[in-house]
């Protein structure tokens, strides 16, 4: 194991919201979007249901997609922002399905500060743990999603957004029986 696992659940949660904006195809477009978005991966806690809500997460999409391809510096300084913004004071929880996790807001805090928490305190152990490089942008040149490598020998390339991997190998596969 790489990471703790509700860090790797935040992570991916990161990349999950980052990629909803992939490839300019739009997927939070309405708080009915949000609302699934957030079930799908497991948020709790108060919601306004309103637009500016919605307009915090895209706003919060943004700063992680480029806290995703900053180098080591700038995502220390997006981290700490977040952290600090959302007066964040880790403790342990366990609720519902999970086991001891941390969080580092009230289950009252504003959306977006619960969520720009958790995927600060989940960046947090990539940058001290010297991983940054697990964190890229889909191999396919027509695709711009994220991808978040946890794979043991590193050879996560693709995304899971579409079918990126398979169209490469597909290529590959052609461009050598067309050689041969």
């Amino acid at each position: 194991m790489l990471f703790a696992p509700d860090t790797e659940v935040a992570l991916r949660s990161v990349v999950n919201l980052i990629n909803t904006a992939a490839n300019g195809a739009e997927q939070l477009a309405t708080t009915q979007a949000l609302d699934h978005f957030l079930k799908a991966e497991g948020f709790t806690g108060s919601r306004t249901r309103d637009p500016a809500e919605l307009a915090s997460v895209h706003h919060l999409r943004g700063e992680l997609a480029t806290l995703w391809l900053a180098d080591e510096s700038a995502a220390v300084d997006t981290v700490n922002r977040l952290l600090r913004e959302a007066r964040a004071l880790p403790q342990l929880v366990k609720h519902d399905q999970w086991d001891w996790h941390l969080h580092a807001t009230t289950p009252e805090a504003p959306l977006a500060d619960r969520m720009s928490t958790e995927a600060a305190m989940a960046l947090v152990d990539v940058i001290r743990s010297k991983e940054m490089d697990r964190m890229l942008v889909c191999a396919a040149e027509d695709c711009d999603a994220v991808v978040l490598d946890l794979s043991r020998n590193r050879s996560k390339r693709y995304c899971d957004t579409g079918n990126c991997a398979n169209r490469a190998h597909v290529a590959a596969y052609r461009a050598r029986k067309a050689a041969s």
